[in-house]
């Protein structure tokens, strides 16, 4: 290098508390589309990593929630051939007792309640799926990342 070329470039100047850093060599030795291209290489090998830890648990929600659903539906299905079955033989036997008016609205009353108890139990095992927790944890380090470390400092 010659001393014209020398002086084109400014030298890196540590503080006089601490010693150069690597990244700071690094940086003084490196150039602008060097350094760029370090940093954008990092980013995407970042972003690549974060979709996939994203898909993977994405695809384990989803799972969940299919077999969630899939009961969930099963019971439903289950539950409403019950109520047919069951309350038209709730209803007759009950009718011979009180009159066939009453009979059927407590029998209504009865499947109701059941309902609601099934429908309870079902949205407390759909709230169990639990979405990608890891992948927002660490996307919300990543601003964090792109500050200036002890390393960088």
């Amino acid at each position: 290098m010659t001393d014209a070329t020398r002086s084109d470039r400014p030298a890196a100047v540590p503080s006089e508390r601490q010693a150069a850093t690597p990244s700071e060599r690094q940086a003084a030795n490196a150039s602008l589309g060097e350094l760029v291209s370090e940093v954008t290489s990092d980013m995407s090998t970042l972003m690549r990593k974060e979709l996939a830890l994203a898909k993977a648990e994405l695809r384990e929600s989803a799972s969940e929630a299919a077999k969630g659903g899939a009961e969930l539906g099963a019971g439903v299905y289950a539950g409403l051939m019950a109520i047919l079955f069951l309350s038209i033989a709730f209803w007759w036997a009950l009718g011979t007792q009180i009159g066939n008016g009453w009979s059927g609205v407590v029998t209504a009353v009865i499947w109701a309640i059941i309902a609601a108890i099934l429908i309870a139990v079902g949205r407390k095992n759909m709230k169990n799926v639990k979405g990608a927790p890891q992948t927002v944890d660490t996307l919300k380090e990543i601003p964090e990342a792109l500050k200036r470390n002890e390393e960088n400092r």
